[in-house]
């Protein structure tokens, strides 16, 4: 069974549940005081309800998220008020963490690029390589870890946490065996790698980029 059909029906499990999932969460506003309420996200899209009040995002109305445990930003296809430039981001602070399933479900659903900080530590994979992600300011060691569906990056401190599908991810570089280089929609990601990494893995990571590519 090829990659494209693995993935195929993998998406399919994940879109055919149909169990909401919901947590308590403060919307965080710039000027105006924060609002609590309840996230929920289930077949049809992300809701905020309130106690008087509430939003719902359908996932055609989503243009993007960016995801991390304890955090979700849902990026709209909508202005930004008071004449500003950009499109609207709404930004809430989960209280319990969003599960690496949950986050799967939920990513594939939107499909567009998009940013998910959630990975999941136990999911197949073709290679998994100790690595040390950069950053900034100091980076983290983990685990990369190469899936026919994409890649995923396990901190071990909990930061830098990452998960991109071949969806998200424009072009892949490995300019020697220690390094491999992600160029994605919406982020460039860089990681050093403590093992080398096989040429036949990446080739087939390759392969596998550029046939979604080009479906």
């Amino acid at each position: 069974m090829n990659w494209v059909r693995i993935t195929a029906l993998w998406a399919g499990v994940c879109l055919s549940a149909s169990a909401a999932w919901q947590t308590g969460a403060k919307w965080e506003r710039t000027v105006e005081p924060g609002v609590r309420g309840t996230i929920v996200v289930d077949d049809k899209g992300v809701e905020f309800k309130t106690t008087r009040d509430g939003m719902r995002w359908s996932y055609r109305q989503i243009r993007t998220v960016d995801l991390s445990p304890h955090e979700l930003v849902v990026g709209a296809y909508e202005n930004r008020r008071w004449n500003t430039p950009g499109e609207r981001a709404y930004h809430f602070r989960l209280s319990q963490p969003m599960a690496p399933d949950v986050a799967r479900q939920l990513t594939a659903r939107i499909g567009k690029p998009l940013r998910n900080g959630v990975p999941e530590p136990e999911s197949p994979s073709l290679a998994a390589i100790p690595a040390h992600r950069r950053a900034r300011f100091g980076g983290s060691n983990g685990v990369l870890r190469l899936k026919t569906d994409g890649i995923d990056f396990v901190s071990t401190d909990g930061r830098h946490s990452g998960s991109w599908r071949w969806a998200d991810l424009q072009t892949l570089a490995n300019p020697n065996p220690y390094e491999l280089r992600l160029t994605g929609y919406r982020e460039i990601v860089a990681f050093d790698l403590k093992t080398p990494l096989n040429r036949a893995v990446f080739e087939k990571l390759w392969d596998r980029l550029y046939a979604e590519a080009g479906q």
